[in-house]
């Protein structure tokens, strides 16, 4: 279980907290939402998440273990807005196999069918497929690490209605077998899925769900 406990994110640059206070807690194989506007902090708790920040005060469990930055960079897998604009290998096997060049053919094979892509040529360059392929290519390569926390900022951003269903049906799945946590700031489509939904305002979290 994870669990965050009046988490205060003020970095010396601003004024006020970005994050204020935030306490959530969310389980295995469940699917959180957290739902917010832009600038409302949700990316910055992601990121906090993910091990790339540090807060300043309160405290963030694994299993009831105090956890800190570096130990979050291990257990968390972040997919970050638009990912198709982080990818870098020229093919899909070169994505997958990024910090890992030693995975055999039954793992990327397995990573890529977790997400629908199991028939996919895996010399075919990430640029070459739609939208929603390269969103579930990015759930891939977080998958490869094997984290126990899978982290999405805003996973439907910029695809059509289709593509959004797609990948809405593929989180559901996901949650079968690991623990998920979505920001977004378009609800509708991810709500109905979610074991547990939270709204954020200026950097203050409310349990809706």
């Amino acid at each position: 279980m994870l669990v965050l406990q009046d988490l205060v994110y003020h970095p010396a640059a601003t004024l006020q907290p970005i994050l204020k206070g935030v306490t959530l807690s969310l389980g295995a194989k469940q699917l959180g939402v957290i739902v917010g506007a832009s600038g409302s902090g949700k990316s910055t708790l992601l990121e906090i998440l993910a091990g790339f920040a540090q807060w300043q005060s309160g405290t963030i469990f694994w299993n009831s273990q105090e956890l800190l930055p570096e130990h979050l960079g291990r257990i968390c897998g972040l997919v970050f807005q638009f990912p198709e604009r982080h990818f870098c290998g020229s093919t899909i096997l070169e994505e997958l196999r990024l910090g890992h060049p030693r995975l055999s053919q039954e793992e990327i094979r397995g990573a890529l069918a977790a997400v629908g892509l199991g028939q996919l040529d895996l010399d075919t360059p990430p640029q070459a497929l739609s939208g929603g392929q390269q969103r579930r290519l990015a759930l891939a390569v977080q998958l490869i690490r094997r984290p126990s926390l899978l982290l999405l900022d805003e996973p439907t951003a910029g695809l059509d209605w289709s593509m959004r269903r797609q990948i809405i049906q593929l989180l559901e799945k996901l949650k079968q077998d690991w623990m998920l946590l979505v920001v977004t700031h378009e609800p509708e489509e991810i709500v109905p899925i979610a074991d547990r939904v939270w709204q954020i305002r200026g950097g203050v979290v409310e349990t809706l769900k």
